[in-house]
């Protein structure tokens, strides 16, 4: 009876307690088989391969940590073999093997060149890495800012066949894509470029509007060229070897069914419409069709647009898709504030975080009062920050036009705004301010006297005041001509006989950074006599610069250090540069320096790289040490006892402690970096402006800066050089300097002093010492 019931009871709980115990044995059967047949192969493996065997034994694992330590490989290289200079590309990308996107070739003609295919290239010339355009007739003339590539033959299948075989010569490895379209098409560039940036790269692939060849089947299609088609760099690739043969063997009228034939009967590939989800669309302009009225969603949505067959209604699509671009864009930002809003209110700081405009940056924050961003005050006249340092000066040129652009955009606003209820009307600005934030671009604060107008008529006169933001747009970099490190430079140091004393310095601190080295530059040296100095039977004053600069030939073999012997009564310096510029040729760099100068490798390579021929000069800012008595230098550092060696700063020698004061020179522009035939320009436009006794007393008062300033097209670059560092010393003024050179070397001799702050103290110390 107990046992029934029991057996009752444990009833529900059989079906668990059998499945446990079946568990549990074929457990205990696996775990004696797999012991019975030896360890698993797989801890074997990583047995052998060092890994954590043992958590006893250390061995395994300070060997597998062994194994994973850095090893520095220190370089060598054989004595015995010769050295072989690395050659490197003139680009990174080349040497990484990366690739522009896109190429658009444009097929025109003699009779559109000037008209259809400039249209073309006003509109999307500026969205593309490149644009070339292909006519078949030799001799036409290409309107300026246009590459255009002439084949000598007119026949269709001609100018397709070897349009496709330059462009596989010239930029078959540089370029992804290759999109081919007529003149008389317009392409909605922005999206062009979308799509290409959207599809792999790395298949064969003619995309564009298909069409069906007459008496061929659904899958011989070829694409549309009045639309444009797309063929990638692989198919390119692999078209080029049967070009000879298709244009032997395909005759056709147009070249976009030669190319499609070609295509198909060669490598068996057809155009199609639509690939890896991304679709060609396009929309086929009726004749007298009005762009401004058109709105189906095929033409809203086209890639390209054909036929345009005039100029002007080129520019009109490219007005009403441009209108749509703005649009779309807008809306887009409105999207976009709207979730900036939201998420800010999320944040700890809510509504307060939200900058304005909402999207951009928040203003600059000023760490201490020399960060402080300075306002510009201005009327509708004139400005009171003046290049020039004037308290006041007329509002001209593109400054006069970005506040005449600032003051409409604000009224622009306003108005819309607050319309219909109100209506306003400039009557004049009361007072305006801006500044530069590098963080955000240009801001406006403006006082505006307006005339409201209500919808009855009512006026009233009303000041308000608007802030304004115009901010950074996309930043781009700056076509440049490329420059190169390996230029030779010519360095020029026109020597008076006061600064005779100081040349030997020079000439060694010239030594040991150039010569040591094996820089690429040689030294001139320009010595300059006096009207009586170095006359015959007279003592040379220049005898112990040209015994310094005999030893340093005799010391550095190979060595030439040229010099030239001019006599001045007043010497100028455009003058003594015109003696050294006859002497070489018209392809050499000239660094211009002075014998306070000491200019290194770093310097040398920053003027190859700046002075770049027939479109930059460059003359550098020095760094001018005060005098010592008054900015002592600063004792060395003492050296830790412990810890790691600390590097040196850049620039100091612990033998003579820290750096002292000093100031970068303004005022000085006798350091130059400029090309022989630059000068020369500006030299010849200089004596064809000022003729006779006008340029005789026009070079007494310029320097060589100035005549690229005046008399030259080129753009000039200044800018501080920390690399070059002048001691301290007072320049012998000549009274035979003109006015303004003698005015501009008695203030450098007086601000090169010291600080204000140094001065300050100086009297101070000797009006106390006075008083005592």
């Amino acid at each position: 009876m107990r046992v029934s019931s029991l057996l009752a009871l444990l009833r529900p709980a059989l079906p668990l307690i059998l499945g446990l115990s079946l568990g549990c044995s074929l457990s205990l059967l696996r775990v004696s088989w797999i012991q019975g047949e030896g360890e698993d192969p797989c801890v074997e493996a990583v047995g052998e391969a060092g890994g954590l065997q043992n958590p006893d034994s250390g061995t395994r694992l300070d060997q597998s940590i062994e194994d994973f330590k850095p090893r520095i490989v220190p370089y060598y290289r054989d004595p015995n073999k010769p050295y072989k200079k690395v050659l490197r590309t003139r680009y990174i990308q080349t040497e990484l093997g990366s690739r522009e996107r896109l190429l658009v070739a444009v097929l025109t003609s003699r009779a559109t060149l000037s008209t259809l295919a400039v249209a073309v290239n006003r509109t999307v010339a500026h969205h593309f890495p490149r644009l070339l355009y292909f006519i078949g007739q030799r001799g036409a003339r290409a309107p300026i800012g246009m590459q255009v590539v002439s084949h000598g033959d007119e026949r269709p299948a001609w100018l397709m066949s070897e349009t496709l075989r330059h462009l596989h010569t010239h930029f078959g490895a540089d370029y992804d894509w290759f999109f081919i379209m007529q003149d008389d098409t317009y392409v909605q560039a922005p999206r062009l470029a979308a799509l290409a940036g959207h599809l792999s790269i790395n298949q064969d692939l003619y995309l564009g509007r298909a069409e069906e060849f007459i008496g061929a089947g659904e899958q011989a299609r070829y694409c549309h060229g009045g639309f444009g088609y797309l063929l990638s760099r692989s198919l390119l690739l692999r078209l080029r070897p049967h070009l000879d043969g298709c244009r032997g063997d395909i005759l056709s009228a147009r070249p976009d069914e030669w190319l499609g034939r070609c295509l198909i009967d060669s490598l068996g590939i057809g155009c199609v419409s639509q690939h890896q989800g991304q679709q060609y669309r396009s929309f086929e302009l009726a004749k007298n069709r009005d762009p401004e009225k058109e709105g189906s969603s095929a033409f809203l949505s086209a890639f390209a647009v054909h036929p345009v067959p005039d100029v002007t209604l080129m520019y009109r699509l490219h007005k009403r898709f441009s209108a749509l671009e703005l649009e779309l864009a807008y809306r887009e930002i409105e999207q976009l504030q709207a979730q900036i809003r939201n998420l800010t209110m999320l944040t700890p700081e809510g509504e307060a975080g939200l900058s304005w405009p909402v999207g951009l940056p928040a203003p600059f924050t000023p760490r201490s009062r020399f960060e402080v961003l300075g306002w510009d005050y201005f009327t509708e006249q004139h400005t009171f920050s003046c290049t020039d340092g004037a308290p006041k000066c007329p509002l001209q040129g593109a400054s006069r036009a970005d506040v005449g652009d600032a003051v409409e955009t604000a009224l622009e606003q306003l108005n819309r705004r607050y319309q219909p209820r109100l209506r306003f009307q400039k009557q004049r600005l009361l007072n305006g301010y801006r500044r530069f934030d590098p963080a955000r671009g240009m801001e406006y604060t403006l006082d505006l006297l307006l005339e409201a107008v209500t919808q009855r008529g009512h006026r009233r006169t009303l000041a308000r005041r608007v802030s304004l933001l115009r901010p950074l747009s996309r930043v781009e970099i700056l076509p440049m001509p490329y420059v190169t490190e390996a230029t030779r430079v010519q360095l020029v140091l026109p020597l008076l006989v006061a600064e005779a004393a100081a040349a030997p310095a020079f000439l060694e601190a010239f030594a040991a950074s150039v010569l040591e080295r094996r820089e690429h530059a040689l030294l001139t040296l320009l010595l300059v006599y006096g009207p009586r100095e170095g006359g015959r039977g007279a003592l040379d004053p220049f005898l112990g610069v040209k015994a310094a600069m005999a030893e340093l030939e005799q010391r550095y073999p190979g060595t030439r250090l040229a010099w030239l012997a001019v006599r001045a009564e007043a010497p100028s310096q455009v003058r003594l540069m015109d003696v050294v510029s006859k002497k070489h040729p018209v392809d050499t760099l000239f660094f211009l320096t002075t014998v306070w100068t000491r200019p290194g490798p770093e310097v040398l390579n920053r003027c190859r790289m700046n002075a770049i021929s027939g479109w930059q000069a460059f003359f550098p800012v020095h760094f001018q040490e005060f005098h010592p008595a008054l900015a002592p230098q600063k004792p060395p550092p003492e050296p830790p006892e412990s810890g790691p060696e600390h590097p040196s700063l850049p620039g100091a020698d612990p033998a003579r402690g820290a750096p002292g004061g000093g100031r970068f020179d303004r005022q000085a522009s006798a350091e130059g970096c400029f090309y022989n035939a630059d000068y020369l320009a500006a030299r010849a436009r200089l004596a064809a402006e000022l003729a006779g006794q006008e340029e005789e007393e026009a070079l007494e008062g310029l320097e060589v800066m100035d005549v690229f300033l005046r008399f030259s097209g080129l753009h000039l670059f200044r800018a501080v050089e920390p690399g070059l560092v002048q001691k301290f010393s007072l320049r012998d003024c000549s009274p035979r300097l003109s006015e303004e050179l003698y005015h501009r070397c008695r203030l450098g001799n007086l601000e090169r002093l010291a600080g204000r702050a140094q001065l300050a103290l100086a009297l101070f110390e000797q009006e106390q010492g006075a008083s005592t």
